[in-house]
């Protein structure tokens, strides 16, 4: 029996309690609706935020993105939420940059202000930043291409209006040459056929000299061949090499290659603001303001039972 009185003595009484709690009902119920009231007012004093976002799809060429998508996120969200987050009187910010999850290649934007206008408008200054970032990259690639098309082109007018025109010009005179030879060969015949055979020396002479002559018409009839071959090729082979490039550099300067930077859809907005929430605002002041006002009958409940025990 008496190991058994301490835990009774240490029992909650609950109906006690609850006596406690029914005693005091006015005071409960007069506290919460003044909390939750005073929460009311601030709920509904607080000017209404609205939320814009939209999607921002990267620009490309020929399906190439112009910009890394994570640095262009780092890259945003040091100018348009870091660099302005300490400015005073703005009624407009970005929130949010963030990279989409599975889309390498969007990023969504998140903005917030008094009116849903001024959330599109900020949203619409990221946009025109990034667009004009975008613009020089592709015309940058536009200028390169262009370039390599016009050293295309020098170079096709150079093979017909030069190379090929001083090949010609080799051959016509390598031709001449050989004309000029043969005659001299001729010649050198009719001279052996005339030489006594009783004067070898001079033969001799004679034939060294053919020899000669026979050898550098080989060497110019075989440089005639080499060079026909070479023109060949420059009006075959590299004139189609140099064609096919260049339509391939002029198919690659079409516009439905350059793709700059885009919303993709429209600017999303809601009809009710976003912040502050003010269902959500009054019923947690409503839950708090009850719990403490109970948290504070049994605190006052407590300090009026040891001022009683003090005096007895």
């Amino acid at each position: 029996m008496q190991e058994n009185k301490p835990l009774e003595e240490d029992e909650i009484d609950l109906k006690e309690l609850f006596k406690t709690i029914w005693a005091k009902k006015i005071f409960i119920v007069i506290f919460t609706l003044v909390v939750t009231i005073l929460a009311g007012f601030y709920a509904y004093s607080k000017t209404p935020i609205y939320e814009a976002k939209a999607l921002l799809e990267i620009g490309e060429y020929k399906k190439n993105p112009v910009d890394d998508a994570v640095a262009l996120e780092k890259k945003l969200s040091t100018i348009f939420i870091d660099m302005e987050k300490n400015l005073k009187d703005k009624t407009s910010q970005i929130s949010n940059i963030s990279v989409v999850k599975g889309l390498k290649n969007f990023l969504e934007i998140k903005s917030e202000s008094t009116s849903n206008e001024e959330a599109k408008n900020e949203i619409l200054k990221v946009l025109t930043f990034v667009q004009n970032e975008h613009e020089k990259i592709l015309d940058d690639v536009k200028k390169q291409k262009e370039m390599e098309l016009r050293n295309i082109d020098l170079q096709i007018s150079d093979i017909k209006s030069k190379s090929v025109a001083l090949i010609d010009k080799k051959i016509e005179n390598n031709i001449k040459n050989l004309k000029s030879l043969e005659e001299q060969l001729k010649q050198i015949d009719e001279n052996l056929k005339k030489i006594d055979t009783l004067n070898p020396s001079l033969a001799a002479l004679k034939l060294m000299e053919k020899r000669d002559i026979t050898n550098s018409i080989n060497t110019i009839t075989i440089q005639n061949f080499e060079l026909e071959s070479k023109k060949d090729e420059l009006l075959t082979t590299t004139l189609y090499k140099l064609e096919e490039s260049k339509k391939i550099i002029e198919l690659s300067l079409l516009p439905h290659n350059y793709k700059n930077t885009q919303i993709v859809g429209e600017i999303m907005t809601n009809d009710f603001p976003t912040k502050p929430k003010k269902k959500l605002i009054v019923a947690v002041a409503f839950v708090t303001g009850f719990i403490i006002s109970i948290f504070l009958v049994f605190l006052f409940n407590f300090i009026k039972q040891n001022a009683n025990r003090t005096t007895y």
